[in-house]
């Protein structure tokens, strides 16, 4: 009634060719994921390199400023500890 050695060897091929078929959708999808990996991780590496020079050129301007002026700074310091240790007390 039904050759089975017909039907297995198409099942088989069946098979083989769903097998081939995902393992070359799984290396292009592969691909394409590192690949926007990379792109990705060169985009916050640029980004991180700007926000370096960004905050150095930051750090030395507040520098500059906090060494003119020593006593303001100073009290500026104190007046917000107080606040916060006023704010913290309260909750």
């Amino acid at each position: 009634m039904f050759d089975t050695a017909a039907l297995r060897n198409e099942l088989q091929a069946l098979k083989d060719d769903l097998s081939r078929l995902f393992h070359t959708t799984s290396e292009g999808l592969s691909q394409a994921s590192r690949s926007g990996a990379d792109a990705l991780t060169d985009q916050v590496q640029a980004a991180l390199s700007d926000l370096t020079e960004a905050l150095g050129a930051q750090e030395d301007h507040l520098e500059t400023v906090l060494s003119e002026r020593p006593v303001a700074t100073l009290a500026s310091a104190f007046a917000l500890g107080v606040v916060v240790g006023l704010m913290l007390k309260r909750h």
